[in-house]
């Protein structure tokens, strides 16, 4: 009986690109999201339960408030893959194109072709077993995409690290960039309330804050 080699996943693998995407080819259909980075790929598998999910929803619901109260043109990628070809692939968790970039991918665009379009100006990985990961090479692989601004939410300890990223560089906030005036400390709160009560009554603390901002 012949057998099918297991695959490696939650790790970064030597490789081509051509053998990255006959590696994604082998992943079941929305299961699995993929980075490409340096002649090295990166296989992740979900789902990753319900803590990842729920920070996942909540800092998704947050930044669409913001946005919304704010006046600020935003729109939302959820798991969207973003490919410059032979040589760099995403998949964040969340990816976010803000003012004059919002409407300019055109809809029915699939995978999103770096070569043609800008990168998104925030991107967002939501780390439950990931964190080192998200904080080291993936950020570099930000940087190389061009994105502005890069969050990591870690998830055990309910904290958001976010870095502003310039000329290959990035560099610690504490207030973003790009969704001006938004104190990540806020979200921080925000996220350790969610532990004990639900995401429609974290709104309405929140919606107090920015009223009071």
């Amino acid at each position: 009986m012949i057998t099918t080699p297991q695959l490696k996943t939650e790790t970064w693998l030597n490789g081509s690109w051509e053998d990255y995407l006959k590696t994604l080819e082998t992943l079941p259909d929305e299961k699995g999201k993929g980075y490409y980075y340096d002649h090295q790929y990166r296989i992740e598998m979900s789902p990753l339960g319900n803590n990842h999910a729920s920070d996942h929803s909540l800092l998704n619901y947050i930044i669409h408030l913001y946005a919304t109260l704010m006046g600020i043109e935003l729109n939302g990628k959820d798991n969207c893959t973003f490919r410059k070809a032979q040589f760099r692939e995403a998949q964040p968790d969340l990816a976010f194109y803000i003012g004059d970039n919002a409407n300019i991918i055109p809809w029915g665009t699939t995978i999103i072709n770096l070569d043609q379009y800008p990168a998104p100006n925030l991107v967002i990985e939501i780390a439950n077993f990931s964190l080192a990961d998200d904080l080291g090479k993936k950020r570099l692989l930000y940087e190389d995409l061009g994105v502005e601004e890069y969050w990591v939410v870690d998830v055990k300890e309910a904290e958001i690290t976010a870095f502003n990223i310039q000329k290959q560089g990035s560099y610690r906030l504490n207030i973003s960039q790009v969704l001006p005036n938004l104190e990540l400390d806020l979200l921080r709160k925000a996220l350790q309330k969610s532990r004990d009560t639900s995401h429609s009554q974290v709104g309405a603390w929140l919606l107090q804050q920015f009223q009071l901002s």
